[in-house]
């Protein structure tokens, strides 16, 4: 599918009729809008949990709304020890997608080295679209940022990348940093 012909992510999150789940394998992400916000917590240790500023009334509204018509939600993160800051921050921001119902584990990378992973973090909708996000070497988004497929074999690939992560993931809540 062309890039002119992704939907908005919202559009495509609220197509999905069964489950959504999300693959992230990076240590550190340097997406402009959070750069602020992880640079105070890497120098205090301070984050606003407050769900009603920045980014989050959407998302977490997203969340809830998706939630709310019967599709699950899950998120696995395969992250490197020790950790980074990056992820230290957004292990301690994910409580408010915990607590809007989004369900998180997340996976030492040393217990990731026999999964057949993709080359991208992704999106997977139903079992059966993918969304492949694509950032450059220091962490943020590259033009074209994601890519749309309803390829069958790349489809199984992150299913099956998915589903073994999640099976060896750790719950959010018992994973400490």
């Amino acid at each position: 599918m062309s890039q002119s012909s992704v939907p908005d992510f919202a559009e495509l999150l609220r197509g999905a009729q069964h489950s959504a789940v999300h693959l992230e394998m990076r240590d550190s992400y340097g997406v402009g809008d959070e750069a602020e916000e992880i640079a105070l917590f890497a120098r205090t240790g301070q984050l606003d949990l407050d769900p009603t500023a920045r980014w989050w009334p959407e998302w977490l509204g997203l969340v809830r709304e998706t939630l709310a018509r019967g599709v699950v939600m899950r998120r696995a993160r395969i992250v490197s020890e020790p950790v980074t800051d990056y992820i230290r921050w957004e292990h301690a921001a994910t409580v408010l997608n915990v607590g809007a119902g989004e369900q998180v584990r997340w996976l030492p990378r040393r217990n990731a080295s026999d999964i057949a992973l993709p080359g991208n973090d992704f999106w997977l909708i139903d079992d059966r679209l993918v969304m492949f996000h694509f950032f450059s070497g220091d962490g943020d988004w590259v033009d074209p940022g994601c890519e749309l497929t309803e390829d069958p074999a790349a489809a199984a690939l992150c299913t099956t990348a998915f589903e073994t992560v999640w099976e060896r993931g750790v719950p959010h809540e018992k994973y400490t940093v």
